[in-house]
């Protein structure tokens, strides 16, 4: 079988393990019910079905449905988000059952619970890079509309495709992770349940015959790896909860938060060309000031301070250019 693409442009790059991941196609659609969808549509047929439907037989019903050629790299991983061990030990145990078989890859839904800013998003867009398959975003925090991941019938107007057919028919893959963030702050419009659509998604079964309110062509979507992200399990519905593995993610811990603040350091120094000024390591001292505060809050602050430190005149970062006691009232006010 033939080795997986890289993703593409604007997407995440591939770890070693994504390089050698082991790829077949799937079927994740069928162009002859495009076809004949296409021939059926009226004349004054919205133009963006018609256009959609044309794209579809370009790309074609196949796409890749990749999996790792050996166990990713997940030591790593707990070195960089510390706190996510009991994800990835449940990640372990369903991989290695497939690998030596023809099986596809097969991971139950999960639901990432814990406080903003801790690397629930910042896990699921590693573990896509790990397994070598593609990626999809949406954040429900910022949409009220229901139909954002399963579309709205075309004859709304400005109707449009949801992210789910988005993210398989416009990718490359027929099970990407897709996650789907704040999954507790979704918000309908009084018509429409924004989470209704994963009712079915979540269940293999269903998944295979999913319909798009706007193509109304069934995706095959029973390879998607579902990753959900929440500060708030009680204001997600039961049924949603019980189709997931939930997963409660602490804070870090001292030692956890030090190597996290020291990764993120490297990551913003190594993705610049001013950083090769900068050591490669912070002073203990300053690891010890980052850990105190949530690792989102961490990148914001180191910035903060290589721009302080440049002001300064300085290629290095000291105590004095950490403006971490923002991060830390935004914490206990709960923003």
């Amino acid at each position: 079988m033939p080795n997986a693409p890289t993703q593409g442009e604007g997407g995440p790059k591939p770890a070693l393990a994504a390089q050698i991941a082991i790829a077949g196609f799937k079927q994740v659609y069928s162009t002859g019910r495009v076809e004949t969808a296409l021939d059926e549509l009226p004349a004054n047929a919205n133009e963006a079905l018609r256009s959609t439907y044309e794209k579809m037989l370009r790309a074609g019903g196949e796409r890749f449905c990749v999996k790792p050629g050996m166990l990713p790299d997940f030591d790593a991983l707990e070195q960089e988000v510390p706190n996510f061990g009991d994800v990835l030990d449940d990640l372990r145990k369903q991989i290695v059952l497939c690998m030596e078989t023809e099986d596809p890859l097969e991971l139950t839904p999960m639901l990432l619970l814990g406080e903003p800013g801790i690397g629930k998003t910042h896990f699921a867009r590693r573990l896509s890079q790990l397994l070598g398959t593609g990626y999809g975003f949406v954040s429900m925090s910022s949409l009220t509309a229901g139909w954002i991941l399963s579309g709205a019938s075309s004859q709304w107007k400005n109707a449009r495709s949801g992210k789910v057919f988005d993210t398989l028919v416009n990718g490359d893959y027929a099970n990407p992770v897709l996650v789907v963030d704040e999954i507790d702050k979704a918000s309908g419009d009084g018509q429409y349940d924004p989470l209704g659509a994963l009712y079915g998604l979540l269940e293999q079964d269903t998944a295979r015959e999913f319909v798009d309110e706007f193509a109304e062509v069934p995706l095959d979507c029973s390879e998607i790896v579902w990753v959900a992200t929440a500060n708030d399990a009680s204001r997600i519905p039961d049924p949603i909860l019980n189709r997931m593995n939930v997963y409660e993610i602490p804070a870090p811990d001292t030692q956890g938060a030090r190597r996290i603040a020291q990764r993120l350091y490297r990551e913003i120094r190594d993705s610049h060309a001013w950083g090769a000024r900068f050591p490669e390591r912070l002073d203990d001292a300053i690891l010890e000031r980052l850990a105190s505060i949530a690792p989102r809050e961490m990148r914001r602050a180191l910035i903060g301070a290589f721009g302080n430190a440049k002001l300064a005149g300085r290629a290095e970062i000291q105590i004095a250019d950490l403006c971490t006691e923002r991060s830390m009232r935004r914490q206990r006010i709960g923003f």
